[in-house]
Formats: C-alpha cells, structure tokens, sequence
C-alpha cells in the first residue's frame, strides 16, 4: 500500500462478473449524510476507468443516476451498488444513505458487504449516528478503514481529524486508528489556505503528487522527512502491535530495522481481520483530472487490505424447517444459497432485485426456490414457491450489464422476481434453504393514508404491496379498530419518499389524515338498562325484552356476560341471542364510538312472546339494553399505554427524562449499558408518541433508540377525554 504507483487500468476499470471469490472485495460506505460517499464513490470509478472525465459511463448516464427522487431531495435515499475493478480485482462499492431514515438501507449493505469504509467529513467530524454503526460493525468483527474527505474546507485539519477519529472509534486501544499517509500542502491562497495537493506514505516514504490531475510518485526531500517522523513510529508500533509474529515487537524494540514490506503485509492481515483501521484521505478529481486526491491510494488498500468474501463468515443457514445446514464457506461449486438485499422498481425493465451470492453460483434463466423471511407482522407475506431467474446483470448506474452467472461472493441484480421480496433467500428447487434474516429496525412513525380518489382507491391496494416489498423497514397496517390504512415509518423522511413513490411510480395519489390511536370505553360503575324490542306490523311481530346489569370489572378481563334469569323469564334458546346483542353493541362502543371492554353485564329478566320472540328480536334487545345502561352510567374512555425503553448516551438522559414525563409518561427505571448509554424504561399513553421517532431523534441528536409495546389500556385524564368526544362528535 503506497509502496509502488499503479497506472490506470483504462477500460479494465469496467467491471463484469468475477470468475473466483478471491477476486472480489465488497465495500459499503458508510457515513453520515453530506459526508461525501456519493462523490467519493464516483472519484474511485473515475480513477478506476470505469466513468470518463464527464463523470459519465460509456453508454451514457452518471455513476449516480440512481433515482428520480433522490435527484429531486438532493440526497441518496437507498442504497447503491457500483462495481470497479482495479488491478484485476473486482470491486464492489456499496453507496449507502447516510440520514437516519434510511438505515434500512444501510443495514442491507452491511449485509452484502465483507468491509466497511467510514466517510468522514474533515469539516463536520464525527457524529453520533456514525458511532452507532461503528459499534455494530465493531460486534459483528467487520474489517474497516476511514477515508477523511472535504479537505478543501476552510480550517480543514487532517491530523486533528486522525486525532478525533481515534477517540471515536479507537475505544481502548486509540493506536488501532492510525493514518496511512500524510497530507501534503501547496501555498497558501489569498484567505490564507493552504490546498492539498498530495500525500506523503509513512511506511514507503514517498511523495504522490496529485496537483497535475494525476498521480505521480517522487522521492521526499531531505527537509520533509523529519516532520514525519513521529506519525512513522506510531504507525510502525501500531502496526506491530498486531502482527501475529510475537517476537517482532521486541526485535523492534531492541533496535532492529523492520523492513517495508514486512510492515505492510503485517498491515494487510491486521485490516483483513479487523484489528487495525487506518485512516486515509480523499477527494475528488479537479475538472479535467483523471485521478482523485488518494483513490489510487484506497483502491490499493481495498483490493490488498480488505478481507476476501472466503474469508467472511456466511450467515447462519437452516432448511426451511429450522434445522441448522452447515456449508462451505463461499464455495461455487456448493448448494446455492443466495439473498435478496434490495428490491427496487425500474421504469423500464420492472422490478429489479440486488443479491448476495454465499453459496453455489447463480445462473440465467435458472429456477430457483424462494423462501420467506418471516415478517408477515410488517406486511411481507412468507414465501415457498419456485421461481424462474431472468436475466442477471452488473448494474451502473441506470444502465444494466448482462452476465451469464454469478459465484459465491460476488453481488449482481436479477431481473423480475415476481415473488421475491427483500430479505428472501434463493436456493436450489430441490433443496430449499433459508438464511437467517439481518436485523431491521422497526418502523415507530405512523402515516394514516386514504386514497384521493375513487381510481387512485382501485390502484391503492396493489402500490402498497409492491411499496412494502421493496422496503422491509417499512410495516403496512390495516387497523380493524381505527379503519385507518397506516404505513409504520422510520421518520418523515422515509414517509416522504414513500408517499413520493406511490405517486411517481406506482401513479397513487394519497391523502395524509390525522392518525388515530385505538381508544376504548368502560363502565365508571353499576348501571341498568332495560331493552325493549316491540313491534307489530302485520303477521308476525317481533317481541323481546331483557334486563341487564352492567359492573365495571379489572382491566385487560374483556367482556364478560353472566345469565342469572330464573322461571324462564327468558326462555334458554333466547339468552345466547341476549348476548350475542350485547357483544355486538360493545365492539361499536356506548359514548363516543369506541368498543366497550372491561365489564360485565350480567341478565336478570325479560319477557318473551310464544310466536313474536326471536333470534334477531331478542338480539336488538340486548344491544338496547346496553345502550340504555350506558345512558345513565359515566363512562370513561380508555387510551393505550405502551411500554418505552430508550437506549440513550448519558449527556441526554436529563432531557430525555423530562421530555418523558411531559408527555404524561411515568419512568419505571433506569440501566447502565456499554459504551457510555442509559437505558431508560417507561410507560407513556401511544397518543403522545405519535411523532416521538422524530422528536427523540432531534432531541438527543440522533444518537439514541427506542422501542415501545402495548402495555394496556387505562383510562384517559378528563379533560383529554371531552376533547376527544368533541372532535368525534364534530367528524360526526
């Protein structure tokens, strides 16, 4: 790495399908949004030959021609894929979003990836949601480096951001975050800032000038070497520090001179494994440039430094059933297991969906089985149908390449899978398998929708399920209480892309509406109510009258019914209809419209008819009956309550407490948990954190998580209560 100049590769740069696992390295960026991933990604295809100096592929469009919507909101909103190849390795960079919104996407190139690099802006540092996704991939043993960009702006330091780096992301060991290369500067400008126009390598010592537009590689002069000492022997030291030979550190130690490449091939184990995480610097070409400020340097480390798909671990695969299935880590020749890691629409060739192969080699025109993934809860139905592989592609941009296959380790796009959804594996017809699935976030924003119109109400239906399938960190509900149509979240981001894209793309124009939680009514006490159903109209009549008592029971008992006639006041074929009546009155409520639970009714008479008595007479009675009761009784209504853990750095526990009990909240207690985070516990009514995705997110900087479950209900303060029978009384 650094130690010798590499030409640029031209038309090799254009990446097909790999012919060997060992051949492949798969990337994902990650950082937060404006960090620069998108203009770095573009700056290692420029240099790789894979886009012109236009920024263009050779059959037109851009490296970032991805989606209208992310054109128009002027940020990335799913993930991306864009294959390179350099020095006969194929590179596969996974472009992720970086607002918060989007983690579903950033999850998924975590999981088609074997390394991460962290893109960090030399001019906004390193935020708290970019430590977040550190730590997972710290968990999980990912291999990862750093790439500082925006080195252009003014007051942009370099060693300070190395240092701050290492505080963020060093832990305890601080030396594991160390620089590669040192930035070198031009003169100074007229507001006094000095450009970098190249870099000098700690370990090879020399100088790679990039002011021409391209790299070319000189030796330092004797006064430029000096300065650079310190940051040598630290990098040297760290190096050694986790060279698998224990007894070089002492020879080190003991005065011996390490040689160059002795240190590097150190180096490349220790990144490959994930112990040690350099830090590089970037920036795009200038116009007119062939190469970028240190691509050449980060492709090197990338196809030298970063891990093999044979050597990460293939994620834990079962038979449909359950039972485990071990397999050869990332062989060809194995039994196919694959998975779709995005699923995306296509104006032009329909529904297209990105996966990982980690098993076998996928093949066109190929069947395939799908299995579900066991998220019917957020609106994805399972699936265990066979289907038929279309045409395989290398994607770029808005232009798709065809290949014939694609091995274990390498990534590529099918073409409509009708039944697969993001999340499913594919595996041979004649032996189904199935992938554990990746952790998603779940979705906490709710969006109450209502069709525009009466044809966007026919479309409706059908753009949801294919919205959903796209998107698993999306949930579709169809409340039974509210009647309301409800897309479950990540934030307002997330639901603006999502409202965008029914329009867009699936030509559905919606209605935002007002979302309601699912209230209840109870009894405050004991009450009676007589029903009285008596009609005459010619022939047969109807004749039924009852009697009821009504008690207020504990909550979470439902409703509970009790016959207590005696001398067959109502004759016995009567009473389940008595009930059926009463059931049917409590689910549509007795106040304001909500159902009744919670209580009850017990029978204690009535009259019959010999011949006007019926099923449905005695039916209407009952449901009078309660109605009546109702009348005199005061009735309470009842919100949901949900059980709230947040999981937030210390700093903000204070504010995080007090916004809590300003939502009528009650803190249960608090944790102590890794890294420096307090899990709060809590119980605060649902109609209070309907936006609480958003406000948490604002309030603690991005920084802290919750998640929340229905606790019970319980009744709503007064004063909240009348307001609430006004506005239905007023929808009324």
């Amino acid at each position: 790495m650094g130690d010798k100049a590499r030409t640029h590769p031209g038309a090799a740069g254009r990446a097909q399908a790999a012919d060997h696992p060992a051949s492949v390295r798969n990337v994902v960026l990650v950082g937060h949004s404006g960090s620069g991933k998108t203009t770095l990604v573009e700056a290692l295809a420029l240099t790789a030959g894979a886009i012109n100096r236009a920024g263009r592929v050779e059959d037109g469009g851009t490296v970032s021609d991805y989606d209208d919507i992310e054109h128009r909101q002027q940020r990335s909103v799913q993930l991306s894929l864009v294959p390179v190849e350099w020095d006969g390795i194929k590179v596969n960079l996974l472009d992720t979003p970086g607002y918060a919104d989007f983690v579903g996407e950033l999850r998924a190139g975590l999981r088609a990836a074997d390394a991460a690099l962290f893109v960090v802006s030399a001019s906004d540092g390193v935020d708290g949601s970019t430590r977040m996704v550190w730590d997972e991939c710290a968990a999980v043993g990912m291999p990862r480096a750093i790439v500082v960009t925006h080195l252009e702006a003014a007051r942009a330091d370099f060693e300070e951001m190395t240092r701050i780096c290492a505080e963020a992301f060093g832990g305890d060991d601080p030396d594991a975050v160390l620089p590669l290369y040192l930035p070198l500067h031009g003169p100074e400008g007229p507001d006094g800032h000095a450009p970098v126009t190249g870099l000098i390598g700690l370990l090879s010592q020399k100088l790679f000038d990039y002011s021409t537009g391209e790299r070319k590689e000189s030796e330092p002069g004797e006064d430029q070497l000096p300065p650079l000492e310190e940051a040598r022997g630290r990098l040297i030291e760290g190096i050694i520090a986790e060279s698998e030979d224990e007894t070089l550190m002492d020879r080190y130690l003991g005065g011996e001179q390490v040689d160059v490449k002795t240190l590097i091939e150190d180096l490349e184990r220790a990144v490959a494994r994930g112990a040690f995480f350099p830090v590089l610097a970037a920036a795009p070409a200038a116009e007119g440039a062939r190469q970028g400020l240190g691509t050449v340097e980060l492709l090197e480390l990338i196809t030298r430094g970063f891990p093999t798909p044979l050597e990460h671990g293939t994620p834990r695969v079962t038979t449909v059933d359950g039972r485990p299935r071990e397999l050869k880590p990332c062989d060809p020749d194995a039994p196919l297991v694959a998975e779709v890691v995005k699923t995306s629409s296509d104006p032009y060739v329909g529904r297209l969906s990105l996966i990982r192969v980690f098993s076998g080699t996928l093949r066109a025109d190929q069947t395939v089985h799908v299995s579900g993934h066991g998220m019917a809860d957020r609106g994805h139905e399972d699936h265990d149908v066979d289907e038929r592989i279309g045409a395989l592609s290398t994607p770029f941009g808005k232009q798709q390449r065809p290949v014939s296959h694609v091995i274990a380790g390498d990534l590529a796009c099918v073409a409509k899978l009708s039944r697969a959804e993001t999340g499913d594996t594919l595996s041979a017809k004649d032996d189904p398998l199935l992938v554990e699935p990746w952790e998603m976030p779940d979705p906490l924003l709710p969006l109450a929708i209502q069709a525009h119109s009466k044809p966007d109400e026919d479309k409706l239906s059908q753009g949801l399920a294919r919205l959903v399938a796209e998107d698993p960190t999306m949930r579709l509900e169809q409340n039974q209480d509210t009647h309301q149509v409800v897309l479950w979240c990540l934030g307002e981001a997330h639901a603006d892309v999502a409202l965008e894209r029914l329009r867009s793309r699936y030509g559905v124009q919606v209605d935002v509406v007002p979302h309601r939680v699912p209230l209840r009514e109870t009894f405050g006490g004991k009450a009676a109510g007589r029903g009285r159903h008596v009609k005459q109209s010619g022939g047969h009549g109807q004749f039924a009258i009852c009697e009821i008592e009504v008690e207020p029971l504990p909550g979470g008992s439902g409703i509970e019914f009790v016959d207590k006639v005696v001398g067959g006041a109502v004759p016995r074929q009567f009473i389940p209809s008595v009930e059926k009546g009463v059931r049917a009155q409590a689910a549509k409520g007795v106040a304001a419209g909500h159902p009744l639970i919670d209580v009850r009714v017990t029978l204690l008479d009535g009259k019959a008819h010999s011949v006007d008595s019926s099923d449905a007479a005695f039916q209407t009675a009952g449901a009078l009956a309660l109605r009546e009761a109702a009348s005199d009784a005061k009735i309470h209504l009842l919100e949901p309550v949900a059980e709230v853990s947040v999981l937030v750095g210390d700093d903000y526990v204070g504010a995080v407490m007090s916004d809590l009990s300003g939502r009528r909240g009650r803190v249960l207690g608090t944790e102590q948990s890794a890294g420096g985070r307090t899990l709060i516990r809590a119980e605060v009514p649902e109609i209070e954190i309907g936006r609480y995705s958003v406000d948490l997110r604002s309030l603690s900087h991005g920084t802290a998580r919750f998640s929340r479950r229905y606790a019970r209900h319980e009744p709503m303060p007064p004063q909240i209560a009348e307001r609430v029978r006004e506005e239905a009384r007023a929808a009324s």
